[in-house]
Parts: structure tokens; sequence; C-alpha cells
């Protein structure tokens, strides 16, 4: 019963093989360009918040599915601990670079695999961030392991419902946020169209 317990050469080519899958898709779903990561926050392109909402919802449904028919021990699924201070500083930090650099770690290691000189740059960047972090994060250390530690904590936990039912509600904001997405941007084209 997954997950399995990979070692020595087994695992370092799974994690090669999934990290080379998961840039592929990255990389088709546009995400080696940062007009269209820095678009999502000026609402000019919204396809960055369709294709993680699709990949959050079926990785979603095959955990559970896979749990349900005994394929998966979701007991045994590493799932990181919740430090709510931390966390939304941290996501507030990325954000901001998101919007200046147009890229996350990720999707900058995606720009540079296809040689793009400033996916290079934000990656440069991204080590002298590392770096000023380490250096500085001993200065507030309790902040960073106290702040809002809410341990293991998860969605359906914080809703007080299945995950069954967190399944179908999630899935159904997904559909909303697809709908609101494809009306805005249509909307907005009609609008363009106008102008000119």
């Amino acid at each position: 019963m997954a997950p399995f317990e990979w070692s020595g050469v087994a695992f370092f080519l799974v994690n090669v093989l999934i990290g080379a899958g998961f840039g592929v898709a990255l990389e088709r779903s546009g995400f080696g360009d940062s007009r269209r990561i820095a678009g999502q926050f000026y609402l000019t392109d919204l396809t960055v918040v369709r294709v993680m909402f699709t990949a959050i919802v079926v990785a979603m449904l095959l955990t559970l599915w896979a749990s349900a028919l005994g394929w998966l021990d979701l007991d045994r699924v590493w799932i990181d601990e919740t430090y709510l201070g931390s966390g939304i500083l941290g996501g507030a930090l990325l954000g901001i670079g998101m919007v200046v650099g147009g890229y996350c770690p990720g999707t900058s290691l995606v720009a540079t695999s296809t040689l793009k000189l400033d996916g290079l740059f934000f990656i440069a960047g991204l080590f002298v961030g590392i770096v000023a972090f380490g250096e500085v994060v001993p200065k507030f250390w309790e902040f960073f392991q106290q702040a809002g530690f809410r341990g293991t904590y998860t969605l359906d936990q914080w809703l007080g419902i299945s995950k069954g039912e967190t399944a179908v509600l999630v899935t159904a904001v997904a559909l909303f946020t697809f709908w609101g997405a494809d009306t805005y941007e249509a909307a907005r084209g009609n609008r363009d169209k106008a102008r000119d």
C-alpha cells in the first residue's frame, strides 16, 4: 500500500521523473513566462488560477479515491505543520516577489530550463534571499517557530466537516472560480475591443 518506501537510486529516479514531469506541465501551461505569472496579480491573465485549481482538485480527488480503494494509507502521508504567523508573512513576501519578478521559485527554474535570462536572474536573487534569510532568522526564531502554531491542521479540520464533504466544497469553489475567470476575461475582452 502506498506511500512506498523509496531509497537509493530508486528514490533519486522517482524524484527526477516527478520533477521533470512537473516542470514540463508548468512549461506547457505557460508558467515559464513571467508576464503570465504577473498577469495573475494584475487580473490580465487568469491562467494561473485555472491551472493551480485544476491541479489541486485532481490531486485531492485522486488521493481520496486511492484511499477509499485501499491503495493509499492517508495516515502515512506527511502533512507539514501549520504556523499561521510565519506562513502569512512568508506568503506575503513570496507574493510581492512574484509581482515584482514575475516568477515563483519553481517557475523560475522552468524559465531557466528554456534559456530565459529573467528566470536565471530570478534564481540568482532567490539564492541571495536564502542566504539573507539564513542570516537573520535567528533574530526572530521565536516568531518563526511559534506564531500561530496549529500542528497538523487540514482544511476539513478547520471547517469541521468530513474529507469527502471538503472535496465536494473545494471542487464547487474551483468550478465557480473557472466560471468567474471566464466571465471576467470575456467582459474584459469586450471592453478592450470597444476601446479599439
